[in-house]
């Protein structure tokens, strides 16, 4: 392989490797500032300091990780299947009004409308068809789910440890899904990520951002549903 080709595929995923290295430095960032925070509070109580590994490894930095993950796939999965039916009048983010519903298999290109270099699933027709053509929202529905269980079991585990520390009798997993503290954590977590989408589909009216795929091109008109630039 050249160089040249090595550049270019590269640049070809530039958007995904710069969030997954994004990703991976706030991620670190969390832990040593967490780990900073809780000993913190560890030391105005009177308590031994943990390590970084403790830290990371304990229910306190797990549920923090993954509530804010389940919120995220969350957004994702409600705007996924939410956009197949709703439309924002002149925004980017929507389909044009009188657009709403899975549409038709030509306009999908499934089955015989499919195209030569169209994925294998969207050719053959069947269940398989079918279950690719939901895949992006099933995956993100999926992945919601299962960060939300491991963000109940870990709230659950510092919930918990909380209520030993006070000399509280501890309570069991489904007593802490009816628990004030586990709903809190969940629906701060969602109406923020509910009002970072709308704000998008409102700002995507009125605002541009120019040559971003999220914006329309900056001369369309507000009342322009769709398009990109």
């Amino acid at each position: 392989m050249t160089g040249r080709k090595r550049y270019g595929a590269l640049r070809a995923n530039a958007l995904s490797l710069a969030f997954g290295g994004a990703f991976l430095l706030t991620l670190v960032g969390q832990a040593i500032s967490g780990a900073a925070d809780h000993n913190a509070q560890q030391m105005a109580e009177g308590l031994e300091k943990v390590s970084l590994l403790d830290y990371v490894t304990s229910s306190s930095f797990g549920v923090d990780v993954m509530e804010n993950w389940q919120s995220e796939y969350l957004q994702f999965f409600l705007y996924i299947f939410a956009t197949v039916w709703f439309v924002q009048r002149g925004s980017s983010e929507s389909k044009k009004p009188g657009e709403e519903g899975t549409e038709s298999d030509k306009e999908q290109k499934v089955g015989r409308y499919a195209d030569e270099d169209s994925p294998e699933w969207a050719r053959t027709g069947g269940w398989r068809t079918a279950l690719f053509s939901r895949s992006l929202g099933l995956l993100m529905g999926a992945l919601f789910l299962l960060t939300w269980a491991a963000s109940s079991v870990a709230g659950w585990a510092a919930f918990n440890s909380e209520e030993i520390g006070q000399k509280q009798d501890p309570v069991s997993y489904l007593g802490y899904l009816g628990e004030a503290d586990f709903w809190n954590r969940s629906f701060q977590n969602w109406q923020s990520e509910m009002l970072a989408v709308g704000s998008m589909a409102v700002f995507s009216v009125y605002l541009r951002q120019r040559g971003s795929p999220e914006s329309k091109p900056v001369g369309v008109a507000h009342a322009e549903t769709g398009q990109t630039g």
